[in-house]
């Protein structure tokens, strides 16, 4: 860890969402847009788990205080955008977490967004029914 910075920064995106985290040494406390992220994320433990991850993976759980700000898209795209957030904040962190995050697919971004609406069609692909007569 960096003796001369104690904040370190990093961005993530998810479908529409976006995600900025601000890690600061402390207990272990998150917080998402001001509020507790237990409470945010409504008790959905999984959620809670796949934002921990990258701390868990480096075994640097309760080391960092976390201030999340998050917009857009639902609440799975903003757990990913979060997840690759904190990654990435780490990795400004220290240069040594890279490797470990990065072989644990942690740093990658997910590409997939919603396909675009096309003329003729009621969705992407979804056509009204064919009809012979």
């Amino acid at each position: 860890m960096n003796s001369e910075t104690t904040k370190f920064y990093g961005i993530g995106r998810r479908k529409e969402s976006v995600a900025q985290a601000l890690l600061t040494v402390g207990t272990g406390n998150v917080s998402i847009n001001d509020t507790n992220a237990k409470e945010y994320l409504q008790n959905n433990e999984s959620r809670f788990l796949r934002i921990n991850q990258p701390f868990v993976t480096l075994n640097l759980t309760n080391t960092f205080d976390v201030k999340i700000k998050t917009k857009g898209g639902g609440l799975a795209g903003q757990t990913d955008a979060i997840c690759l957030a904190i990654s990435r904040a780490l990795v400004e962190c220290d240069s040594n977490n890279r490797l470990t995050l990065k072989q644990n697919g942690l740093l990658t971004r997910d590409a997939r967004i919603k396909e675009r609406k096309k003329y003729g069609l009621k969705k992407a692909r979804k056509a009204s029914q064919f009809s012979k007569r």
